[in-house]
């Protein structure tokens, strides 16, 4: 038996492939849209990739079930509860999918979603009554479980979900042995949990005894515990989980239509029209030169996340990127569906050159410099961009806390007479943050370099606990 995790660091997000050596049959979990890994692995191992498995319908990213299904005739599956516009094959509690030594059977595991289930695997060539391992989904995490609150918007309640989980984890997970190895689809980062480990393997007996969602606790206190301090999830989550349902263009099929070089007229007269003009490139050249107007959103980060958090879905998407990156940038938007993308500023930022006007600057001031500042008569009024948890742990004393997601829907609250000096913890969101101010018409934009973490560094004081209102 050969069984790959495939982990996609910028989402979080761990997918598998399950293969049998002796028939040359592979199957595939929650794979990611871009599914060349896949092929690539299977091909490499004498392996042909049969079957595509989705443990649920995932909110957070599209994933490739599709893709290979189209690619290579790949069979799809999902929980009997599942409702969705193409064909699939239903699996029910228990039920067993073998191939050569290798055996999959299906648990429904609701709570995160309706339809959840999990993938009990057995390598017959080891035993057939005890489990290789579980492919949890995201109804079990290392050190969690899968939030219960995503499916409002579609009828069921958190506390509702909530028992269910409750139900599965106990009444299926952790009946299986303690050996069993554990692999869930996401780890560290996701927003499809709140305390979820940076590991992304374990076993059954260890999330037992240090899972805090696992120790002994009633229905009632287990709903309470799970749904409490999740983090709010993207705007996109729902456009995701239901497109996940749905037939789609495939990711080729979208990058075929979006990759169209463009001439700096051209963009600037999408811009003009309401496109979104998107900067992929690192922050700290972003700060130094940039199309003005334009959004910067790392490809070095949580770059698909936060795209789907402060872009919209109705307006079309011009990428600029560094040489050679324009592809990456529109593959990872089709990680999460936004295959709105209506080409790249062919030439990057050199197109510019001869228009000066159209550059527009972002100051970057040391932590230092920026403490002087705020101490000062007439001092530029600081925002604090992180997330309310990252806040209550300390924070620069005077700063106004709205944290990134919320950005945008506060402009009316900031004054356009006064300079603003935004921070986060280390200079990713402010970027972001600050090419949004400037978009919206703040005229006096800097940054805190660095973040919480370059005030620190320079020996300057935090607060921590009061969140400014």
């Amino acid at each position: 038996m050969i069984l790959k995790q495939f982990y996609l660091p910028c989402l979080a997000h761990a997918s598998y492939l399950i293969g049998d050596e002796q028939t040359g049959t592979a199957a595939v979990v929650d794979p990611q849209r871009d599914t060349d890994q896949y092929i690539a692995f299977a091909t490499e191992h004498a392996l042909q990739i049969k079957h595509v498995f989705l443990t649920h319908l995932h909110a957070d990213f599209i994933a490739g079930h599709l893709e290979l299904r189209d690619r290579i005739g790949a069979k799809i599956y999902l929980g009997a509860a599942a409702k969705a516009a193409y064909v699939f094959i239903p699996l029910r509690d228990g039920e067993v999918l073998e191939f050569g030594r290798l055996r999959l059977k299906a648990l429904e595991t609701p709570g995160h979603t309706p339809e959840s289930i999990s993938l009990v695997v057995y390598d017959l060539n080891g035993s057939d009554t005890q489990p290789h391992a579980v492919l949890t989904g995201d109804t079990l995490f290392i050190g969690d479980v899968g939030r219960p609150d995503l499916r409002a918007a579609l009828g069921w309640s958190a506390a509702q979900l909530g028992g269910m989980l409750f139900d599965s984890v106990h009444t299926k997970l952790l009946a299986l042995p303690d050996q069993s190895l554990v692999y869930p689809a996401h780890g560290a980062g996701s927003l499809c949990g709140k305390a979820i480990s940076k590991e992304t393997v374990s076993t059954l007996g260890e999330q037992r005894r240090s899972n805090y969602a696992l120790q002994p606790m009633s229905k009632e206190a287990f709903i309470q515990v799970v749904t409490a301090d999740q983090p709010e999830a993207p705007a996109y989550f729902d456009y995701d989980a239901v497109l996940n349902s749905q037939e789609r263009p495939t990711l080729d099929q979208a990058l075929a239509r979006e990759m169209n070089p463009l001439t700096l007229d051209a963009v600037l007269e999408l811009q003009a029209t309401g496109a979104q003009v998107l900067d992929t490139r690192d922050a700290t050249e972003f700060a130094s030169a940039h199309l003005a107007g334009s959004v910067n959103i790392g490809l070095i980060g949580q770059y698909a996340t936060w795209a789907g958090t402060v872009l919209d879905r109705k307006n079309p998407i011009v990428i600029i990127a560094d040489p050679g990156r324009d592809s990456e940038s529109a593959i990872r938007l089709g990680r999460i569906g936004f295959d709105h993308v209506a080409g790249y500023l062919r030439g990057g930022l050199q197109s510019l050159e001869s228009r000066p006007e159209l550059i527009a600057f972002t100051e970057r001031l040391s932590a230092p410099f920026a403490a002087e500042l705020l101490s000062s008569a007439q001092p530029p009024l600081a925002i604090d961009v992180r997330a309310p948890r990252e806040r209550d742990q300390k924070h620069i004393a005077g700063s106004l806390s709205i944290p990134l997601n919320h950005l945008a829907k506060n402009f009316e609250k900031l004054p356009k007479d006064r300079r603003l000096l935004v921070y986060c913890a280390g200079g990713y969101r402010s970027s972001i943050a600050a090419s949004l101010l400037q978009r919206g018409g703040f005229d006096s934009v800097g940054e805190i370099a660095g973040g919480i973490a370059g005030w620190e560094a320079a020996k300057l004081p935090v607060q921590g606990g009061q969140v400014v209102p």
